[in-house]
């Protein structure tokens, strides 16, 4: 076993450990979560770093390296990619006070989750202080987390309070794994090994300080990549998934179609011009997608590094190339399912296995409809 150390790049640590994910991707959906000693060594490898600040000991690494290295991982195994991608929600303490972050790093940086779904009730208790109560479905990594970061309103009595503008108070909560009750319910179609469970908390107290508002609020920390705004950050963190899993799917399809061959046909399936021309057009759209990823970070990245923040047209446009992405995805794995003909459909096959994780992430809250939509009011110029 090669052991991975801080003194590796990501992108090479991250290459190192791909092997052994693409090994044990079937003990990772047996177990439900990714296996212990492969979260100790992504932790080692600072995987679960890649957006942390370097004030808090972290890699802050820019947008396009960020993506290369979990698209690594995903090439192996969507299910470990997701769930080293969620650990990453370790980049949302730069919301919190630099102080404060500080006190929460200094053992080490913790290994977390997060759900921002404001599922959890926090109520106000005295001074600077909240008792929070919530069930949140979805808690990837949660088995191996040592915090999460999930979703609460802010309460006025019996409904949420409201900021200046009208809207709710929403807040992620800084809640430590003691306060936590995992609920084991995920049997999910794909991503079978993220440990994507519900988390609990009753009456958890929870200080004022360890609580922040990502969508209202800028980062605590300076640097270009903390002007992207929150939206933008999430999408650089997992727009990475889907290209991986679904490059995986099509070089699978490529190396083994030119064995299998149709019950009515002396040609292999490599042979069938129907075939090819799917195939060419998926990897090209799926390229394309990527292209167009690579493209629109490198401008806000630009732009943040020059010390401007990105407009909200040029955020959205990273958030329609995540959007491709997942639609190419898509696109691509099913086409390698269907070129991979009956065996792709065994348990043992990375195809099907590449099929479910992709049509999972797919449902993801991230790539809903509403961020094509949010990009055409940015074009029509029709405010948020």
């Amino acid at each position: 076993m090669d052991t991975l150390t801080t003194t590796h790049h990501p992108i090479e640590a991250a290459r190192r450990l791909a092997p052994e994910l693409r090994e044990r991707a079937f003990e990772g959906e047996r177990l439900g979560t990714l296996p212990a000693d492969l979260v100790c060594r992504a932790q080692q490898a600072r995987l679960f770093e890649l957006a942390l600040p370097r004030s808090l000991g972290g890699l802050e690494l820019d947008p396009l390296t960020i993506v290369d290295v979990i698209e690594q991982l995903a090439h192996a195994d969507g299910s470990a990619a997701w769930s080293i991608m969620i650990g990453n929600c370790t980049s949302f303490l730069a919301w919190l006070d630099p102080d404060v972050a500080a006190q929460v790093v200094a053992g080490g940086t913790p290994r977390m989750a997060s759900m921002f779904g404001p599922l959890g009730r926090a109520v106000p208790a005295g001074e600077g202080i909240y008792v929070v109560d919530g069930r949140w479905p979805f808690n990837s990594g949660c088995p191996h987390a040592e915090a999460v970061m999930n979703g609460v309103f802010v309460m006025d009595g019996d409904r949420p309070r409201l900021l200046p503008d009208g809207r709710p108070d929403w807040r992620f909560a800084l809640i430590p794994r003691r306060d936590l009750e995992i609920i084991e319910t995920w049997d999910a179609m794909g991503l079978r090994g993220t440990g994507s469970h519900d988390v609990a908390v009753a009456g958890a107290l929870v200080a004022d300080e360890l609580t922040i508002m990502p969508f209202d609020t800028s980062p605590r920390h300076d640097g270009p990549l903390w002007r992207l705004p929150f939206w933008g950050l999430l999408n650089t963190l997992m727009v990475g998934v889907p290209l991986g899993i679904a490059q995986r799917a099509l070089d699978e399809c490529a190396g083994s179609v030119a064995s299998k061959h149709r019950p009515d046909s002396s040609n292999s399936v490599a042979e069938d011009a129907h075939m090819q021309a799917e195939f060419a057009r998926a990897e090209t759209h799926l390229h394309a997608a990527r292209a167009m990823v690579i493209d629109t970070l490198g401008i806000v990245w630009d732009i943040s590094c020059n010390g401007d923040t990105p407009s909200d047209h040029q955020v959205a446009r990273c958030q329609v190339a995540g959007m491709e992405a997942i639609r190419a995805g898509v696109e691509a794995v099913t086409v390698a399912l269907r070129a991979g003909g009956a065996s792709a459909v065994y348990s043992t096959s990375p195809i099907q296995r590449c099929f479910r994780d992709l049509h999972t992430l797919a449902q993801h809250v991230a790539f809903s409809d509403e961020r094509w939509k949010s990009y055409a009011r940015t074009r029509f110029g029709i405010a948020a």
